[in-house]
């Protein structure tokens, strides 16, 4: 975890830079500076800060894993990574109930009703496609 928290952590310079650059740019305009976007660049700069911190304190809790190690091999990373779907149809519904819940927003809340339903369908479809119930008593 060194590694990712290294990776956020150097970030917080560039958006701090970019935050200093852009509030500099935006001060010569006849309006002066634009406070939302200088705000928001410093707040991305303050939260990619606060996830190399977490991930710095977290990496010195935990023991170091396979991937932190230079000399390290793929076999080293043993154990089960879970399942994962090699294909799903249950996207597709998904997508179109998502089709008529922002049609509802433009055109009547019926139709968004419609597709709230059918988007909770299609979720719990697409959550539970492989669970058959539990295996004993």
């Amino acid at each position: 975890m060194k590694v990712e928290a290294k990776l956020f952590l150097y970030g917080v310079i560039p958006f701090a830079l970019v935050a200093a650059i852009y509030a500099v740019a935006t001060s010569r305009s006849d309006h002066g500076i634009e406070p939302v976007g200088v705000v928001c660049l410093v707040l991305l700069a303050v939260m990619v800060g606060m996830a190399g911190s977490y991930l710095a304190i977290t990496s010195r809790k935990l023991d170091a894993r396979p991937e932190d190690d230079l000399d390290g091999r793929i076999s080293d990373a043993e154990g089960d990574y879970g399942f994962f779907s090699p294909h799903s149809w249950w996207p597709l519904p998904l997508a179109g109930a998502a089709l008529l819940v922002f049609l509802g927003l433009a055109v009547g809340w019926w139709v968004f009703l419609v597709g709230v339903v059918f988007a909770v369908v299609a979720l719990l479809g697409w959550c539970f496609e492989y669970f058959r119930g539990d295996i004993g008593i």
